[in-house]
């Protein structure tokens, strides 16, 4: 395969990957009758399934042993991004049939320049002028949102910060990414069982009898919305570049707010419309740094060659 036709795949599969999650709000908001704790539950066991199915058929059977091989704290890293993941699925899911999406879209804007300060502050990264910039812009787009509503947007922070430190732990856990995800569904696995069969002894599970056909079969597909945008994403960045990706990464909150706003009919009023201003200003800000950064160090190399 030549590096264009791998370039052009991965472009095509990151796309898939981004619109999918973007279009996930309305996916979830057919589940509206389904309580959201186990949506939670029903996504972990079916993801964790068909994750498990594909690297079986990837990999073989060793497949937890060839991605833990060296690596004595993988496992309880992969523990702990598995509870964050978990976390931040959660409220989600609970923000989207409670009426929340376009607070959690403004969480995944939001989420690129936290990962930003988060990569300051743990990873010891230096931002450029403009990068300073650009997260002031967004903490100024949040403070108006705060003080305007007089109540603080913990929705859109929290899942920015539960993605924005699970992106941190799976960036230091040196594993491939479908892998990873396997690991982190093998660990939540049991537990997401074990707490259905207990709402099931209850009686307040519902699958396959209470929740009707459609709900049921709805629960078992969304493992495949879970597991294959991820196996997608991670085909895309082994062959398209990271600023690529970054600029792409946009489309998913950019189409959650457009289905809170249009579809959904969620409130959106010019005090709203000003805080989300400076946070597309500042992702703007972060982009063109970003590009530019791109081109000198592209421009650097080549003169370095010359």
């Amino acid at each position: 395969m030549s590096r264009d036709t791998a370039a052009t795949r991965g472009t095509w599969a990151a796309l898939a990957a981004f619109v999918t999650w973007g279009l996930a709000p309305l996916y979830w908001h057919l589940l509206a009758a389904v309580p959201s704790v186990q949506i939670v539950l029903h996504r972990v066991v079916w993801s964790a399934l068909f994750v498990a199915a594909y690297l079986f058929w990837r990999d073989g059977r060793r497949w937890v042993a060839t991605a833990l091989s060296g690596q004595p704290r993988l496992w309880w890293m992969l523990g702990v991004s598995g509870l964050l993941i978990s976390c931040n699925w959660g409220l989600y899911i609970w923000a989207v049939n409670a009426g929340h999406v376009v607070e959690t879209a403004l969480g995944y804007f939001i989420n690129p320049l936290l990962n930003v300060v988060i990569g300051v502050l743990f990873l010891r990264e230096r931002l450029r002028p403009l990068q300073w910039l650009s997260v002031a812009i967004a903490f100024a787009g949040v403070l108006w949102l705060t003080v305007q509503y007089g109540q603080f947007p913990w929705i859109a922070l929290t899942l920015a910060i539960t993605f924005g430190v699970y992106g941190v732990v799976r960036k230091l856990a040196h594993v491939d990414a479908v892998a990873g995800l396997g690991i982190e569904s093998a660990y939540l696995f049991p537990l997401a069982l074990g707490a259905l069969g207990w709402i099931e002894w209850q009686g307040g599970g519902g699958f396959g009898h209470g929740f009707g056909g459609r709900d049921s079969l709805l629960l078992v597909l969304s493992g495949i919305l879970t597991a294959l945008p991820l196996v997608g994403f991670a085909y895309a960045v082994r062959r398209i570049s990271l600023t690529t990706v970054g600029i792409l990464q946009y489309i998913a909150p950019t189409l959650q707010f457009l289905i809170g706003v249009f579809l959904l009919g969620e409130a959106f009023d010019r005090t709203r419309l000003v805080g989300f201003a400076c946070i597309w200003l500042a992702l703007a800000v972060f982009v063109v740094d970003g590009l530019r950064n791109s081109r000198r160090m592209r421009e650097a190399a080549l003169a370095e060659l010359a």
